[in-house]
C-alpha cells in the first residue's frame, strides 16, 4: 500500500504540522520527508544546501521521495520536492492535496526562519519568488486544493477529511 495522503506546498503552508495531525486522527503513519533526510544525513537542510549545494539536496530529495511513497500513511514532502519531474510523475498514483498558502501568512509563518535555506535574505522577495515558479508545478500534481490562509491546522484536518468522503 502507498501514501495515502501526500501533502505538498510552499514553506509556511503547514505540511508538517497538518500531516502529523491527519496522521493521528486516522490512525496511520505520518512521514515527513524532510525530517527524513535530515535524520539520515546528520545534517540540517541548510547544511546540506551550504556544504553539497541545492542539487545534491534536490537528488537525495527526489530518493527519499520515491522511497516514502510507497510507504502506508501521511506524507509530507519538502516544498521544492515537485521540482524533480520524477517526483512529480511519480505522485500521479496519489491523492495529493496542496496547501495552498498566500504570501503574507507564508512569510508570518516562516518568519525569518533561517534553517530553511532558499529564503535567506529578503525573505518576503523569496516567498515570493518561490510561490510563483512553484504554483504550476503544485497545481499540475495537485488532486485538491485547500487554502490554508486564514486557518488553524484542524480546520484544515477537518477540509482534507470531509474533501475524502466526498471523494470515497
Amino acid at each position: 500500500m502507498s501514501a495515502q495522503v501526500v501533502l505538498i506546498g510552499a514553506p509556511g503552508s503547514g505540511k508538517s504540522t497538518v500531516g502529523a495531525m491527519l496522521a493521528e486522527r486516522l490512525g496511520v503513519a505520518f512521514h515527513d520527508a524532510d525530517a527524513v533526510i535530515v535524520e539520515r544525513t546528520g545534517k540540517s537542510i541548510s547544511e546540506i544546501f551550504t556544504d553539497d549545494g541545492e542539487a545534491a539536496f534536490r537528488g537525495l530529495e527526489e530518493e527519499i521521495t520515491a522511497e516514502l511513497l510507497a510507504l502506508p500513511g501521511i506524507l509530507s514532502l519538502g516544498g521544492g520536492a515537485v521540482l524533480s519531474a520524477a517526483t512529480r510523475a511519480a505522485l500521479s498514483d496519489h491523492r495529493v492535496v496542496w496547501l495552498r498558502v498566500g504570501l503574507a501568512q507564508s512569510v508570518k509563518r516562516v518568519g525569518l526562519d533561517t534553517a530553511r535555506p532558499l529564503l535567506l535574505g529578503n525573505v518576503r522577495g523569496q516567498l515570493l519568488k518561490l510561490l510563483n515558479e512553484r504554483a504550476p508545478l503544485y497545481a499540475e500534481v495537485a488532486t485538491e486544493v485547500v487554502d490554508t490562509d486564514n486557518t488553524t491546522p484542524a480546520q484544515v484536518v477537518e477540509m482534507i477529511m470531509n474533501a475524502h468522503v466526498a471523494h470515497s
